[in-house]
């Protein structure tokens, strides 16, 4: 599950913190599961909205694209007698794992894993100090190559837009003028030479680093394109009725979620001083009535929930339309293919 302690901001220098499902039975009263229903899961983690999920009797199919939670959730497989498959994959590759049916619902819980968190040695949490890693799926361009290798133009971008960091520019040029010297190798590194630029206030009630981290975090993932490429998967994998539910933790992804929905609501947009723009028939029909928070019970016992938001839909007999990525207005940001050569 992802673990983040306030709108946008990751539990990168919290604590380690036990497992908790967020928005559990908000996630059941939208995604309905029942016997004969088979539901994707597509951030399995530490499997507890799969097990949730299982214990309505549906069957489930569940991804993930880190190797050790595929590993840690052999045990689920192996107790529930063939109603659980659990895949290797990226979520944005779910229409590949769907039945020829269709899926009865879709859940996503974007975000990072607490158990990814808790591992020093995958270098999420700079509380935990280990390799600037920040993989997910232990593959790839790491974080340690993009902070040692991109232009501290990129750089900034990056830690602006999907850290919202407002000294982004600062610690780039920082970035720049210490790896010259000596290349950046672990977290505590990285967070120390952020704190030396904008020193840690009173007031703050967050780390200097967690901005960046959490930037980082994303981009080396591809998190958002990742998520936009879900969702066009799951309006291409749900049956007629089929219902998706997604749960974000951060600005940016229920951003995209909102504007997924809203562009497949099938209500025409445009301005009043231009054309009538046609209206499309609708793709989504919104469950409930649009996004959802957690309750304060939860966010009490449970501060990961937060900053949670849940915005569910169910799949109308509509065909597919295109997957049409402007929708999103996602910025050009360095690639990471080239940071890796």
């Amino acid at each position: 599950m992802a673990a983040n302690l306030g709108d946008g901001i990751s539990e990168a220098d919290g604590g380690p913190a036990r497992h908790i499902p967020v928005m559990l039975e908000e996630v059941l009263a939208a995604l309905a599961p029942a016997p004969g229903k088979i539901i994707l899961d597509g951030t399995f983690g530490a499997g507890g909205y799969t097990r949730a999920i299982l214990s309505r009797g549906a069957e489930v199919i569940a991804l993930d694209r880190d190797p050790t939670a595929i590993a840690a959730g052999q045990a689920l497989v192996a107790e529930n007698s063939g109603r659980l498959r659990l895949v290797p994959s990226q979520f944005s590759n779910l229409a590949e794992h769907a039945p020829e049916g269709g899926l009865d619902g879709v859940v996503l819980d974007v975000g990072v894993s607490s158990m990814q968190i808790d591992e020093a040695e995958r270098g999420f949490s700079f509380q935990r100090n280990g390799p600037l890693d920040m993989r997910m799926s232990a593959a790839g361009v790491s974080a340690a190559d993009v902070v040692n290798r991109a232009k501290p133009g990129d750089l900034a971008r990056i830690f602006g837009f999907l850290g919202e960091e407002k000294q982004a520019g600062r610690i780039a040029r920082a970035i720049e003028k210490r790896r010259a010297g000596e290349l950046f190798a672990t977290t505590r590194d990285l967070a120390n030479l952020i704190e030396s630029v904008n020193p840690r206030k009173a007031k703050d009630k967050i780390h200097p680093a967690t901005r960046v981290f959490q930037a980082l975090r994303i981009f080396v993932n591809d998190e958002l394109g990742e998520l936009a490429q879900a969702l066009f998967a799951a309006e291409r994998a749900l049956k007629p009725g089929g219902r998706l539910v997604v749960v974000s933790f951060h600005s940016l992804e229920d951003r995209l979620v909102k504007r997924f929905l809203a562009d497949r609501s099938g209500k025409a947009s445009g301005s009043r001083h231009l054309p009538m723009v046609e209206e499309k028939a609708a793709v989504f029909e919104p469950v409930g009535k649009g996004m959802m928070s957690a309750s304060k019970e939860e966010a009490d016992i449970n501060p990961r929930s937060r900053s949670a938001k849940l915005r569910a839909a169910f799949r109308t007999a509509a065909p597919a339309s295109a997957a049409d990525f402007s929708i999103f207005d996602l910025p050009d940001l360095a690639s990471l293919e080239k940071m890796g050569a």
